[in-house]
């Protein structure tokens, strides 16, 4: 077993060698289509998922999820081939039946001893995740990599890293609790629908709308002067139902909004408080990106149980003087004219967009919001009951922003970035409410 320890002795993890998990059967070989929606999503999401159980130990979790996977994968049997290049030049997956890679590793502690194991970090919580040695780019990272981490204490986890351009959120998660279900014995409650060919460009493609997510904004603030010079810092701010009501009532208090979700006012809150950070000159542009569900705003709507990409990008330009000089009832205002944008008609335009010019949404002088607070986390079990912590494994990127939902309160909203030194000690003066 390789011994992945972090230099000081204090929390390692050895890890066996990787074996492949096919589908418990037979399935289907040859091309799977990726819709161009999984096309600019292609990167690997790290999750890690920790189970422990007053009645049971551990002896059994191992063998239990590794039988459990290869029935899962019977029914998602594209996440058991790889991926390659279509003679179009995208990405699709040959079904070769190979399966998942899959790794045992047992860790030198009990989970009471590893801290906070709610917040990521990619130092601890990496060791959870097996990594592919000598993967030089994407073709080379198999689909689906999953690691089952045994504790001295008798709890133990699931390190799962994944193709984003397989799943969104919502399709990884039902994946995760079929898999659970199938785990234990149980049938599988909805299978999932793989067709992704719903999603398809049309022909000829018409592109309707204006698609600004593509836009390159310039950096005439000059932050990238601050993001080099100076450490990045990351940290996580909790949102309970107390502080949640707080703002909502600053954002409605000049009568311009009458409602508003908790998304949208902490998508418009942070935002402004970012660019206030950064200190952007007031004429400075500022892209908000996030993710919008297709699934119910497709005509007709995507089915139950799609399991793919269902998510379209969204966006908002202001300039860092309208943000931050208006009420928050503006910034808030600029969310809700962006969920609005996404109908059928400008979804689908934007999967013709990349279809005519296969752009990639630049992120220059942009925020990402990326939001785990409403996915369902908290209904996997394996036989040892819900997780007692979940989430991503590694920070986010620069210009991402997380929504991550709290363990134990439910209504409650962790957001968690990074930002250089200076910047982050003006958010988080920005943050006391």
């Amino acid at each position: 077993m390789a011994d992945v320890s972090n230099g000081t002795l204090e929390f390692s993890v050895k890890q066996g060698e990787p074996t492949r998990v096919p589908p418990a059967e037979e399935t289907e070989k040859g091309l799977y289509y990726l819709c161009n929606l999984d096309q600019n999503i292609a990167v690997i999401m790290r999750t890690v998922y920790f189970f422990k159980s007053e009645c049971k130990g551990n002896e059994d979790a191992v063998e239990l999820v590794k039988n459990g996977l290869s029935k899962i994968l019977v029914y998602h049997y594209p996440l058991a081939g790889r991926l390659t290049i279509s003679s179009e030049g995208k990405l699709i997956v040959d079904c070769t039946g190979e399966g998942a890679v899959f790794v045992e590793a047992e860790a030198n502690c009990g989970l009471e001893e590893m801290g906070d194991i709610a917040k990521p970090d990619p130092i601890t919580l990496g060791k959870l995740v097996y990594e592919i040695p000598d993967a030089h780019n994407l073709l080379e990272i198999p689909l689906l990599v999953i690691q089952v981490t045994k504790f001295k204490c008798g709890g133990f986890s699931i390190g799962m890293s994944m193709n984003h351009c397989m799943l969104d959120g919502i399709a990884a998660m039902e994946f995760v609790n079929g898999w659970g279900q199938v785990s234990r014995g149980l049938p599988l409650k909805a299978p999932p629908i793989l067709d992704r060919s719903i999603l398809k460009a049309r022909n000829p493609p018409l592109i309707e709308f204006p698609h600004h997510e593509f836009d390159e904004i310039e950096d005439i603030s000059n932050t990238s002067k601050l993001y080099e010079e100076e450490e990045m810092v990351y940290k996580s701010f909790l949102f309970d139902t107390d502080k949640l009501g707080k703002l909502k009532e600053q954002a409605t208090e000049d009568g311009v909004l009458s409602k508003c979700t908790t998304f949208e006012l902490l998508a418009g809150f942070a935002w402004r408080a970012r660019c206030q950070a950064l200190n952007l000159v007031p004429e400075q542009l500022t892209k908000l990106l996030f993710a919008v569900d297709g699934r119910p705003r497709f005509i007709p709507p995507l089915p139950e149980g799609f399991a793919g990409n269902g998510i379209v990008l969204t966006n908002s330009i202001a300039t860092a003087g309208d943000l931050v000089q208006n009420p928050l009832s503006f910034a808030v205002g600029l969310i809700q004219q962006a969920v609005k944008l996404a109908t059928d008609s400008y979804m689908r335009s934007a999967i013709d967009y990349f279809e005519v010019t296969r752009s990639r949404p630049s992120l220059a002088g942009t925020v990402l919001i990326t939001t785990w607070s409403k996915l369902s986390f908290n209904t996997i079990d394996f036989g040892w009951g819900e997780p007692i912590s979940s989430g991503p494994v590694a920070l986010p990127e620069k210009p991402v922003l997380l929504f991550l939902p709290h363990q134990k309160d439910k209504k409650s909203i962790n957001l968690l970035l990074g930002l250089p030194a200076s910047a982050m000690n003006t958010f988080e003066e920005l943050m006391q409410i």
